[in-house]
């Protein structure tokens, strides 16, 4: 089924015309419901993982778009959509991460990374892919489907030699994706056309809107080696019960792999944001999905390769008979 896509972000922030630095709000830290978003001027679009205040009241007040409205495919971006062959490189930014790991968040990102290729959670990705008809709702063996080969996770940096910023705005993640990309030797278009970047802080760090407005986002940067996707993934336990602290009975450390998660589906499904998978209200894959409480796609425990972690549901268009939903495992 195609129809024309019409991308159309859920969030619209005020300051759009105002020549600031950031324009997420912070006269007053109001909650968002997740979504597209500019958040810096001169910087191409993000898409916000809402916080679980955040969520709920998108969900009670209708802005989350329903479980009925399906993703469909918007064109790619230099005909990248997906992630056919998905790598996710760690890096640790800043010195603030020396002997600074309260949540051990560093080894449990590693081994949730390192387990999560070739799970039955991640596979609800496969369903997606790129080179079909923009508008497109399943591909149906067409097109070069999204991938979830096992060897997911590619490698850690530790990029501590100097400090971050304490409060990094998005030009200075992306420019430390950059840096990771020569790292990594991923120097080429090719060679960053299915991989995507985590750039993690260290505890006590706070970009601007985290825990209030987000808890996480990704986003793309051009550069000299094509365009890299890239995610900005806070330290998740500073925020608390705003970003999955003992969620759903999880546990403390809940929500580092439930955002974590979150990031790499949403990252794999829609590379480059936003061509790749959404729904008409600009909701991708974990969007869809994100810190449901209880019954269907309620973020649970699940086991990956032999180890379990807390997660949560990603968005199934093929989910009972092609009526959509939320699934742990597909």
């Amino acid at each position: 089924m195609v129809r024309n896509p019409r991308i159309s972000g859920f969030l619209v922030l005020l300051g759009v015309l105002v020549a600031s630095p950031l324009l997420l709000v912070h006269a007053q830290e109001a909650q968002a419901p997740g979504g597209v978003a500019i958040i810096e001027p001169g910087q191409p679009q993000v898409v916000l993982h809402a916080t679980v205040q955040g969520a709920q009241q998108a969900r009670d007040n209708g802005s989350l778009a329903s479980t009925s409205n399906d993703l469909y495919y918007h064109g790619g971006i230099s005909g990248v959509g997906v992630e056919t062959a998905p790598k996710v490189y760690l890096v640790l930014w800043g010195s603030q991460w020396n002997n600074n790991d309260p949540s051990g968040e560093s080894a449990l990102l590693q081994s949730f990374y390192g387990h999560a290729g070739g799970s039955s959670w991640l596979n609800s990705v496969t369903q997606y892919c790129q080179g079909v008809a923009s508008g497109t709702y399943y591909c149906n063996g067409q097109g070069q489907a999204a991938g979830n080969q096992t060897g997911i996770y590619a490698g850690i940096w530790a990029d501590n030699s100097s400090q971050s910023p304490s409060r990094p705005r998005q030009s200075q993640i992306a420019a430390e994706a950059q840096r990771a990309a020569a790292h990594f030797g991923n120097t080429t278009a090719a060679q960053n056309a299915s991989v995507q970047y985590v750039i993690a802080t260290a505890h006590g760090v706070s970009p601007q809107g985290f825990g209030t407005q987000y808890c996480a986002w990704h986003s793309s940067t051009s550069s000299s080696y094509g365009t890299l996707a890239y995610t900005n993934l806070p330290y998740i336990t500073d925020a608390g019960a705003s970003c999955g602290a003992n969620f759903n009975g999880l546990g403390p450390n809940a929500g580092i792999t439930i955002v974590g998660g979150h990031e790499m589906g949403e990252s794999i499904t829609d590379q480059f944001p936003n061509g790749g998978w959404l729904d008409s209200g600009g909701a991708e894959n974990g969007d869809k999905c994100a810190w449901i409480q209880s019954g269907q796609g309620a973020s649970a425990n699940v086991t990956m390769n032999g180890a379990t972690f807390p997660v949560q549901s990603l968005w199934s268009n093929a989910f009972n008979s092609g009526a959509g939903g939320c699934v742990l495992s597909y």
